[in-house]
């Protein structure tokens, strides 16, 4: 069966397919260009973003938007996701059956998206690159080693050093 972007949103949003979906406020389905030629993958929803229903919000969002700038784009020039679609407690590292409950999406997202460059903001998302993309082709994928997420920047307090 062929998915649209409008039947991704009302599945993530029915989810019930893992213990998160008892506790989560709203779910965050990705947001951006469905045409962008370059998709974020983080790994889940912090607390604003679990409020919102919006991935990259408050802080780390301040921050992504900064570094968009410097590179000379902005979120609606881009996709921006996260593996798993709701907030877990206390901001824990997702549990692997919260990952796979929630990785189709991740696919047809990617399916229907179709970037050429996807970037994976720390290490839950850069474990996940493999199986991702693993027939697609001409997608340059970015390490892992290259690529902090933006609350790693803020938490870290990297932005008030020298070299940011």
């Amino acid at each position: 069966m062929q998915y649209t972007w409008n039947d991704i949103e009302q599945h993530i949003a029915d989810c019930t397919h893992c213990s998160l979906s008892r506790t989560r406020n709203r779910p965050v389905m990705g947001r951006g260009s469905h045409q962008a030629d370059i998709m974020l993958i983080a790994e889940a929803p912090g607390g604003q973003e679990d409020l919102q229903g919006i991935p990259f919000v408050g802080n780390s969002g301040e921050i992504l938007d900064r570094l968009l700038r410097d590179c000379g784009l902005s979120r609606e020039e881009i996709y921006i996701t996260n593996i798993i679609k709701c907030h877990p407690p206390g901001n824990r590292d997702p549990k692997e059956e919260e990952k796979e409950a929630c990785f189709s999406y991740l696919k047809y997202e990617t399916f229907l998206l179709k970037p050429r460059i996807i970037v994976c903001l720390g290490c839950v998302a850069a474990q996940r690159k493999r199986i991702l993309i693993k027939s697609w082709k001409n997608i340059i994928i970015y390490k892992k080693e290259l690529c902090f997420h933006s609350s790693f920047l803020l938490y870290r307090k990297v932005l008030h050093s020298e070299n940011f």
